[in-house]
């Protein structure tokens, strides 16, 4: 198998291990540092459509994060599905080859900073394809078995393409957290699980323990935790993945804005502040950084945070 993964220096140790040993720096929102770059983002693909138009702009954003401080880059395969490249007109093998590309963009962007850095595969909700703010309700009408279905193709891909991790991200509800963790369980590579939330639930209801548990004692999991949400509601929920699912949790909210899914607009004020990142580690939070509409900038504060916690 052709492995997608350049002549960078490479992790010294996996994605898990480092986690046992301390916290991991994430990126921010990748759509916010593309929409910085100029880029227009209001196709029903979002980013992943620059994997065909403009994979440069990807990889800009990419090096963005890496300079800021961030060791771990989320590709831009969260939006890329095979269903939503064939309504573009383009072809299962083109798909396949974008998704793969998103991953090697990421790889060649880590390659700047020169240290230890993973690459963590996009793997998002199927609301994600539909582009109608889905994701942020879930309770699409489908079952388990018909999600799997939907989600196999793309994360065999996205596999195949080598990334550190897959991060099944923006999960709104258990029924779809299940149909992922059945497709990954035999691709081989290691996943992060992430909620979006509201308060103390799931997107569509369901109590936050009962969401975390589903990954205890699932060693290919190595965190779980909320992305996409609230930094209050972050927050309160790294102490409740922590005790719920005994792994490390992963946290990256978004900058506190909301979304309007109708105007396709962020609406509000930003609440996110780099300095929670001293409560989440005392919760349990292991991988962190920021989602939508947290930059490069908030990053290399959270960077900076880390250090000092770290000396």
């Amino acid at each position: 198998m052709h492995s997608a993964r350049t002549p960078d220096i490479p992790p010294r140790r996996t994605l898990g291990d480092a986690l046992a040993e301390g916290t991991v720096l994430l990126d921010g929102g990748l759509s916010n540092q593309l929409e910085a770059q100029g880029c227009d983002l209001s196709d029903a693909l979002w980013s992943a459509r620059l994997l065909s138009d403009a994979p440069q702009q990807i990889e800009a954003a990419h090096t963005a994060y890496a300079r800021a401080g961030a060791q771990v880059l989320i590709t831009a395969s969260y939006q890329a599905t095979f269903e939503g490249f064939a309504r573009r007109g383009i072809g299962r093998a083109r798909a396949a080859e974008l998704m793969a590309g998103s991953v090697e963009a990421a790889r060649r962007a880590g390659a700047v900073a020169g240290r230890e850095l993973w690459v963590a595969a996009s793997v998002g909700p199927y609301g994600a394809m539909l582009a109608d703010g889905s994701e942020y309700r879930g309770r699409y009408g489908l079952t388990v078995r018909e999600l799997a279905r939907f989600h196999r193709p793309r994360a065999e891909a996205l596999a195949a393409a080598d990334p550190d991790v897959l991060a099944l991200e923006t999960v709104p509800d258990i029924d779809e957290a299940e149909a992922l963790l059945r497709v990954v369980q035999d691709l081989g590579v290691p996943v992060w699980l992430s909620y979006s939330v509201a308060g103390d639930r799931t997107r569509a209801g369901q109590p936050l323990a009962e969401a975390f548990g589903l990954v205890a004692g699932i060693d290919q999991v190595v965190a779980v935790g909320v992305n996409c949400c609230d930094p209050a509601d972050a927050d309160r929920a790294v102490e409740v993945a922590a005790a719920a699912a005994g792994k490390p949790v992963v946290v990256y909210p978004n900058s506190g804005e909301e979304w309007d899914a109708e105007g396709r607009g962020w609406a509000g004020r930003g609440t996110f502040e780099p300095g929670r990142v001293r409560d989440w580690q005392r919760a349990g939070a292991r991988l962190v950084g920021g989602c939508c509409r947290v930059g490069p900038s908030e990053i290399a504060a959270l960077a900076a945070r880390l250090e000092a916690t770290e000396a």
